[in-house]
């Protein structure tokens, strides 16, 4: 990109962690949840992004269900100079895309929020459930992030857009939480 900012996609069952300023981590979300936890004063943060809440009954480092995702994010961070007192977390997601069916973004959304309150993080910005998904981008150095809901009708092809080709993004201001 012309502007010097790398787009760093997070998929299903991933996680992302940068402390370079020119990163911008971005996801498509509907009924999952990303969690981007960032530590200000040491400059890094990261995203992720999973499908299911809780833990998996078969096997426990499953990083499609939340608690595996979170504590693999958590970790990472801590491992490369975060410090626990000082995370933040924006949480994202957990829409009920499809109706008539069991809302696991409820569930999503729910076991997130008892996540990061369990782990003592300050939660200073949510946008969680609906009926609409998200494309969310995170700068986790500075922990701005912005969020676009996705027309329903239209969802599938900007999640096959995005993936492919990410837009350019704006310069990014520090510490907000955007609709854009």
């Amino acid at each position: 990109m012309s502007d010097g900012l790398r787009t760093i996609p997070v998929i299903q069952g991933e996680f992302q962690i940068s402390d370079d300023p020119n990163d911008v981590l971005t996801t498509i979300l509907g009924s999952c949840v990303a969690a981007c936890l960032y530590d200000p004063v040491a400059g890094i943060g990261g995203m992720n992004h999973f499908l299911l809440p809780g833990t998996d009954p078969r096997a426990s480092s499953n990083v499609k269900y939340g608690a595996h995702s979170m504590e693999r994010l958590i970790n990472g961070l801590l491992r490369r100079g975060a410090q626990r007192p000082r995370i933040s977390a924006k949480l994202f997601g957990g829409a009920n895309v499809v109706q008539g069916l069991s809302d696991i973004g409820r569930n999503n959304a729910e076991f997130a929020r008892h996540f990061i309150a369990e782990e003592g993080f300050a939660l200073v910005a949510e946008d969680l459930r609906g009926s609409q998904g998200r494309r969310v981008r995170f700068w986790p150095v500075s922990g701005r992030a912005q969020i676009m809901l996705l027309d329903p009708d239209r969802a599938a092809a900007s999640v096959r857009s995005v993936l492919a080709a990410p837009p350019k993004l704006p310069e990014a201001p520090t510490g907000e939480v955007d609709l854009f």
